[in-house]
């Protein structure tokens, strides 16, 4: 039989098949996801086993009540003859020490599944921490802070209920389910079968809840994340400054009161979802009983002497316990499902594969014997590798070859989007090259490890970045073992130490969140510090000074005169005094190197330096070679001290 068309059969039996796959993906992705929550509690097996023991006995304990109220009716109260008493006080005692026991151990047990799951979600929190911090600056130059954040803070909180409860509350569930079934069915199989008759549609009905408050949560979490996002950014002091100077105050809260709404909406509809849920499973809760004394009833109109009144008591006092498991056991499930869109956002990060990292046999770099010769070979960058076939990709650097010989200062010079920021990120292997090699002291920096890069290299950027902290752990960020002496030398070095002695509180001084209490040269001073304190064997200066004023400058400029003794340095640089005393000046455009040479050989050539230095650095000063370096016009002299 031929189709024609392929509109009917075959394009539903296409359907099926993609459908069936994609449950079966869906379902092997659960399992998966599964055995990784599963994973998370492994370092905690013994504990897990004493937990799971005394939910056996608490459980077991409980079924206890209900038997023996049938024995109370039975045998103790409703004989012949009267009551027995005696009997009656042993079983009433049992009745009083049965929950008391429970108790006790329920203390015991909550405890340690408290204690577990806060373990566990320590354990993932430092985790995930400590695994952001490998990946590389892309990463976090693609992804908001806030976004980063909400995934620390909401989405761990979030399965906070879940990692606490969930295992416990299903192995209790269990346990109590089997006994509870096991009494029901030695009192009456009858009223038993009844009891579990509604327990298909309740399953039904959690996996249905689930889907959709997997959706939901999955929804709501997004929805927090953006929220944090720009409650972050709007709300630093950088945004709020932004907002003040441009009157963003009103489109901010706008933005804030649509997520915020956003937000809301799906809380509700989550609440929502659930309260439906646990109304419909409460209705067929209350029905049941009733059903229990109506079947009761008609056995014993027609003559029936198997139902006893302690048997009808006992059956219906099991049935809360047989209800109030199903019931967790569902909530369980749902809180499951709903939790399950956050456990695969903090996955999602876990997954994440550093893009630069120590490759198999890296060796560390002996930091006293770095003589600090840093080279680029043929070196080719682009901030989107993954389109780096690709004919249309834009390249940050195009076969660059330079090369710095230890304890000299080389300036990169260059238009704006030339690509001197990019070596200065490669240099320390920030990023790894798209194509060819980075070296320090001829050896690639994919060989060296970069634990050891980073205590051989130092860097002062243009935004300097301080945590809202005390200028000393700021400038001890570098070395946290330091001592005082140590910290106020590197200070004295960096031409900050006077200033910060003028604060009230001196080196305890907070300096607000990114430094904000002082000024940019103040900050720029007290990076030179910590770098000082680092004493790195290379130096990159990335722009160092092109944000200060005059006065601020030259606070900085000699603040950098012992930095760079002796080290090799690299200045990404626009102002003239930094480029003027470099041994070598590479000028680049459109990614390339196109000139190199000194400042009188560049100017000589009359190309792309001149250019520039026409255009940017021709400022009416004049300078002349002296003993101590380069002297300018209005007095101030750029040192260079001998390579060590």
């Amino acid at each position: 039989m031929t189709f024609r068309g392929g509109g009917g059969p075959r394009g539903g039996g296409g359907a099926g098949l993609s459908d069936a796959r994609a449950s079966i993906e869906s379902a092997l992705r659960d399992r998966r996801l599964l055995r990784r929550i599963a994973g998370l509690f492994r370092p905690y097996r013994r504990e897990l086993l004493v937990i799971a023991v005394l939910i056996v006995v608490t459980s077991v304990l409980g079924v206890v009540g209900p038997l023996l109220i049938k024995v109370v009716f039975d045998r103790a109260l409703f004989v012949k003859g009267g009551p027995k008493l005696g009997l009656l006080y042993e079983l009433l005692a049992l009745m009083v020490a049965a929950p008391v026991v429970s108790a006790l151990v329920g203390i015991w047990q909550s405890y340690l599944t408290s204690a577990v799951g806060q373990r566990v979600l320590r354990d993932l929190r430092t985790r995930l921490y400590t695994h952001l911090q490998t990946l590389s600056l892309r990463f976090f130059t693609a992804t908001r802070t806030g976004d980063i954040q909400s995934r620390l803070a909401n989405d761990v909180g979030g399965l906070q209920s879940v990692i606490t409860d969930t295992a416990s509350t299903i192995l209790s569930n269990t346990v109590t389910l089997i006994s509870t079934v096991i009494a029901l069915l030695v009192l009456s199989w009858q009223l038993a079968v009844l009891s579990l008759a509604l327990t298909p549609m309740f399953v039904w009905l959690t996996g249905r809840v689930g889907r959709i408050r997997r959706r939901l949560s999955g929804e709501t979490q997004g929805a927090l994340s953006d929220m944090t996002a720009l409650t972050e950014e709007t709300l630093s002091v950088s945004g709020a400054l932004l907002s003040k100077l441009f009157s963003g105050q009103q489109g901010s809260a706008v933005r804030y009161a649509r997520e915020n709404e956003r937000l809301a909406t799906l809380s509700i509809r989550q609440q929502l979802v659930s309260r439906a849920f646990f109304a419909v499973v409460s209705t067929f809760f209350s029905i049941t009983p009733v059903l229990v004394y109506l079947v009761a009833g008609l056995e014993l109109s027609h003559g029936s002497h198997g139902l006893t009144a302690g048997t009808i008591i006992a059956v219906t006092t099991l049935q809360s316990r047989l209800f109030q498991p199903i019931a967790q056991t569902l909530t369980t499930a749902t809180e499951v499902s709903g939790s399950v869109a956050l456990f695969n956002r903090v996955f999602d990060y876990l997954d994440l594969k550093a893009d630069v990292t120590d490759r198999p046999g890296a060796r560390p770099l002996a930091v006293g014997d770095v003589r600090g010769e840093v080279a680029l070979h043929d070196v080719w960058f682009t901030y989107e590798p993954d389109r780096a076939d690709d004919p249309a990709v834009t390249w940050a650097l195009r076969g660059v070859d330079l090369t710095v010989q230890p304890g000299r200062l080389a300036a990169i010079v260059g238009a704006s989007g030339a690509g001197k920021t990019t070596i200065s990120y490669l240099v320390p292997r920030l990023y790894d090259p798209t194509r060819g090699t980075v070296s320090l002291d001829g050896t690639g920096l994919r060989d060296l490890t970069l634990d050891s890069i980073a205590v051989a290299i130092g860097m002062v950027t243009q935004e300097t970045y301080l945590f809202h902290a005390t200028i000393r752990d700021n400038i001890a960020f570098a070395r946290p073992e330091a001592t005082q002496d140590q910290v106020e030398a590197a200070a004295r070095a960096a031409n900050i130490h006077d200033r910060i002695m003028e604060f009230e509180t001196g080196y305890e001084t907070v300096v607000g969140e990114r430094g904000y209490r002082l000024s940019g040269g103040e900050k720029q001073r007290i990076a030179i510090a910590r770098v000082l304190l680092k004493d790195p064997r290379i130096l990159i200066l990335d722009e160092a000074t092109s944000a200060l004023d005059t006065v601020s400058e030259r606070l900085v400029q000699a603040a950098l005169v012992p930095l760079m003794a002796g080290r090799t340095t690299i200045a990404i640089a626009h102002r003239l005094s930094t480029i003027r005393a470099a041994d070598v000046i590479f000028a680049m455009d459109h990614g390339k190197i196109v000139e190199s040479g000194t400042h009188s050989e560049l100017l000589t050539i009359d190309g792309i330096y001149a250019r520039l230095y026409n255009e940017q650095f021709s400022d009416g000063i004049v300078e002349a070679k002296c003993a101590d370096g380069v002297r300018l016009s209005d007095g101030h002299v750029i040192t260079r001290e001998p390579a060590r």
